[in-house]
């Protein structure tokens, strides 16, 4: 097949441009995002997976480590991410009485986590929770959350099933809130796993969705001057379905500033 001048200058073009976006796909740098704790059963879905399908990041683990070296590799990474798992303890929040209320613990997690909390907020370090991770970072800052809510909360809105399964209910965005600007939609389903949740806001923390019986379903900062990007939700994103709002523009925004705040 024989080209003419013009049509060989427009093909050299066309390689130029495709080797050259391969470049910089093949250049960029990964996204250094270190997570509290990952999940123990590979059967679900990572926290890390969930991260992964939305841009090019490299995950550590801060659970095994130990506390001062977990906050050295933080003080080394571009954004921190508070997971789920057990109860907070609720001799943190004032409420050591209510302990026989509670599931199990695990103090070691809550001091490794109020420390890389704290950490990221000194350093201003963009910080993402998702459910425990969000009743933490509110405890971190002096809020409480409900011991449980069946009996604590008068609701009719399902927020865990028997066995750990997943439970879907609606949430509402606060108008004007950053998470409803990152997501763009006023209201949506969310994958629910929890007994416990915020009672009272901590210091700066401003409640920006709520589910229909009014409990919390995410916070971020009421003032954010001097300080990054925070937001954390009571659902489970990383359950949820890739082009669900609620579940793939937390984790875009969340690499965007990592990667934007480290640049």
């Amino acid at each position: 097949m024989k080209f003419s001048k013009p049509g060989i200058i427009l093909l050299t073009i066309i390689i130029i441009n495709l080797l050259s976006s391969c470049t910089d796909v093949q250049n960029k740098k990964a996204v250094k995002i270190l997570i509290s704790k990952e999940k123990a059963n590979k059967a679900d879905m990572m926290y890390s997976d969930w991260l992964k399908r939305h841009g090019n990041v490299n995950c550590l683990y801060a659970y095994p480590m130990g506390i001062d070296s977990a906050l050295k590799v933080l003080s080394e990474s571009d954004g921190l991410l508070i997971t789920g798992g057990r109860d907070v303890f609720p001799g943190n929040y004032g409420k050591i009485d209510d302990t026989s209320r509670c599931g199990s613990f695990d103090r070691y997690r809550d001091s490794l986590e109020f420390s890389l909390i704290n950490m990221a907020i000194e350093n201003k370090i963009p910080l993402l929770g998702v459910c425990r991770g969000e009743q933490i970072i509110n405890v971190s800052q002096g809020g409480t959350l409900y011991i449980d809510i069946p009996t604590d909360f008068d609701t009719t809105v399902t927020h865990r099933l028997p066995g750990y399964q997943r439970a879907v209910h609606k949430v509402n965005l606060l108008p004007g809130s950053m998470i409803s600007q990152i997501c763009d939609v006023e209201h949506g389903d969310v994958v629910s796993n929890h007994h416990q949740g915020i009672e009272l806001a901590g210091d700066n923390i401003r409640v920006t969705a709520y589910s229909a019986d009014s409990l919390p379903e995410a916070i971020e900062w009421n003032d954010t001057t001097g300080l990054a990007m925070m937001i954390a939700v009571q659902w489970h994103p990383e359950t949820m379905d890739i082009k669900n709002p609620l579940s793939a523009m937390l984790a875009k925004k969340f690499l965007n500033q990592a990667s934007a705040d480290n640049e």
